[in-house]
């Protein structure tokens, strides 16, 4: 069996595929599973030990370019797929694997593809609340049972780790907080700058090193957090912006403790079986949790919310910054004493 996955397009989605890629591998180990991805989600199906093949998407978001698809598409036949499985629900999504004539094209119903997908599924929420739920009941036939789901695992680099190492200085007798503080959509899914600050300094004054990692357009942030500590600290290591997104999975693999935002970090670091405390505000933990056993919530909002907007001065929604410092800081100790051997 050789199955072609066309993948998601946000970096907390293509990890939690990996439940998916894991119950095909569950149900058949011979079978052979390639995905079709943007290019920088190339990095994060590198780190799952399910993937035979990671093939780059040459489309960008919104271009439809029918007779490239179509041409990208019998490039794709020589390999023989029995199956392909779209994950996103749009029209776009389902174009190459009919163009490479991929016998079964499974996925859910949306976006007026019936003629494009010929194992269409239909959604019933219910049975499928969660994302994970919803990618892994498409790997099963109609009606069955969803099994048990298994959790995200990425691999990390050790030759990558070691040059981290060197080039950051990082002293690894030391504890590690490695903190996430940015997100998609802006501030209204981010908690403070200042209160980040709060908990970096607690950390730092109990001489455990402090990691800052992010993508460029979290650099202002990281920043700000900076600004906001008294003097200078040699145990802070702000790597925001000067690391990719493989280099991101494996300072979160050594890290003691993680802190984050509803965010693709979040999701990295808890596929990576580190301690991670994820801080949720509109966004719901019901929908996309964070899946690992040493994850732990703080949210001060219950139900699923679509909004995406704050509804304070500058973007920031009201829930996360009713999530204080304090707390925070009281929650990750209380993880260290479970999760960290001293």
């Amino acid at each position: 069996m050789k199955i072609l996955i066309v993948g998601p397009s946000w970096v907390g989605d293509a990890v939690m595929a990996q439940t998916l890629f894991k119950l095909i591998k569950e149900n058949n180990n011979n079978t052979i599973i390639d995905v079709l991805v943007p290019s920088w989600a190339l990095s994060v199906f590198k780190r799952m030990k399910e993937i035979n093949q990671s093939i780059e998407m040459p489309f960008g978001h919104g271009e439809l370019r029918l007779k490239e698809r179509r041409s990208f598409a019998l490039g794709l036949k020589v390999n023989n797929y029995d199956q392909a499985i779209v994950l996103p629900n749009s029209l776009k999504s389902s174009l190459i694997p009919f163009f490479a004539d991929i016998p079964i094209r499974t996925g859910w119903r949306g976006e007026f593809r019936y003629f494009f997908i010929n194992d269409i599924r239909k959604l019933d929420k219910k049975d499928y609340p969660r994302m994970v739920d919803r990618f892994c009941a498409l790997g099963i036939k109609k009606g069955k049972k969803l099994p048990e789901i298994k959790s995200p695992s990425l691999i990390s680099d050790k030759s990558n780790i070691s040059k981290l190492i060197n080039l950051y200085s990082i002293y690894r007798e030391k504890k590690i907080l490695t903190i996430c503080p940015g997100a998609e959509f802006g501030p209204a899914k981010r908690w403070p700058s200042n209160y980040f600050a709060e908990v970096v300094t607690y950390y730092l004054r109990k001489d455990w090193i402090v990691i800052v990692i992010g993508s460029k357009k979290d650099q202002i942030v990281a920043q700000e957090i900076e600004s906001s500590l008294d003097g200078t600290h040699p145990n802070l290591i702000n790597t925001v912006g000067n690391t990719n997104l493989e280099d991101a999975i494996d300072l979160l693999s050594i890290s003691s403790l993680a802190l984050t935002n509803d965010s693709g970090l979040m999701h990295i670091a808890s596929a990576l079986d580190i301690p991670l405390l994820a801080l949720f505000g509109p966004t719901s933990p019901e929908f996309t949790p964070p899946l690992g056993e040493k994850s732990e919530i703080i949210r001060k909002v219950k139900g699923y919310m679509k909004l995406r907007k704050g509804d304070l001065p500058g973007g920031y929604h009201s829930s996360l910054l009713s999530i204080k410092p304090k707390e925070t800081i009281d929650k990750l100790e209380s993880m260290e004493k479970i999760f960290i051997s001293f």
